[in-house]
């Protein structure tokens, strides 16, 4: 008994000796093991440059991503729809309303690639900067887009103008007054008298500010007839980011609530 006491007191003095001593063999061997544990969890920890390199990688992705298949900016380089869109604001276009076989509707404000020559020699913004950078990743396209507004879709007859000097869509007068450049008439422009009938999966679009706007009108002797594809459509413009000043949420007129599906039904 008093031995077992003795050889209990002599290793409890042992294992409180600093380290160095004569600790025990097998604690020295765990302490070494633990230090090269901590060692090795060091070695896989990402220096801060690094960190910074993947979140911006993952941003990225993550942004081109979102453009793909949510929403991209835009600004507008003309005054084609004035007073609604003005030169150099940044607008937002989302493309989930035309998911699942949805398409553009009439009232709607949309983006659209160049169908042929209706940009032409027309200059565009030189992006700088920022917008550069963006451009670059596809994510700020500067060129080849245009925007305007859905006034006929596929099967529509579109006519300028009635008695009235209004817009008539399959036989039913638009006011337009809601989002027209004020002062401007229906017909003001190119081409200010017309009576087109859509044809399948294409658009007739026109612009707010109807004396500065070569839309639809204006290339009806083109081989598109004036009509832009539903395909080339990029999606609808939902809402207004910069300026501050001119922040706004891009509404829908009531002005086509009451058109006809059809020419006289």
């Amino acid at each position: 008994m008093t031995s077992i006491d003795a050889d209990d007191s002599d290793a409890t003095t042992r294992s409180s000796l600093p380290s160095g001593g004569n600790e025990p063999t097998a604690l020295r061997k765990g302490a070494r093991r633990a230090a090269g544990g901590r060692r090795k969890s060091g070695k896989q920890e990402l220096p801060l440059w690094q960190e910074v390199i993947v979140l911006l990688a993952l941003a990225l992705g993550l942004a081109i991503l979102l453009k793909s298949l949510f929403v991209q900016a835009f600004y507008i380089p003309s005054e084609s729809m004035q007073d609604t869109l003005i030169v150099n604001d940044r607008i937002l276009v989302q493309k989930v309303s035309y998911w699942f076989d949805a398409e553009p509707g009439r009232g709607d404000i949309v983006v659209f690639k160049d169908p042929g020559g209706w940009i032409g020699d027309a200059a565009t913004p030189t992006p700088t900067g920022v917008t550069r950078a963006l451009e670059f990743f596809g994510l700020y396209p500067t060129g080849d887009h245009l925007v305007k507004r859905v006034i006929g879709v596929e099967g529509d007859t579109v006519k300028c103008c009635d008695k009235q000097g209004l817009i008539t869509i399959n036989g039913e007068p638009l006011d337009e007054s809601a989002y027209l450049k004020p002062g401007m008439t229906p017909g003001a422009g190119q081409n200010g008298t017309f009576e087109v009938n859509v044809p399948k999966d294409k658009l007739w679009v026109m612009g707010d500010n109807r004396a500065e706007s070569a839309d639809s009108r204006a290339h009806l002797g083109s081989p598109g007839g004036g009509f832009i594809p539903v395909d080339d459509v990029v999606g609808k413009v939902f809402l207004t980011v910069w300026p501050l000043n001119r922040a706004s949420v891009t509404d829908h007129p009531s002005a086509f609530d009451g058109v006809p599906s059809k020419a006289g039904s």
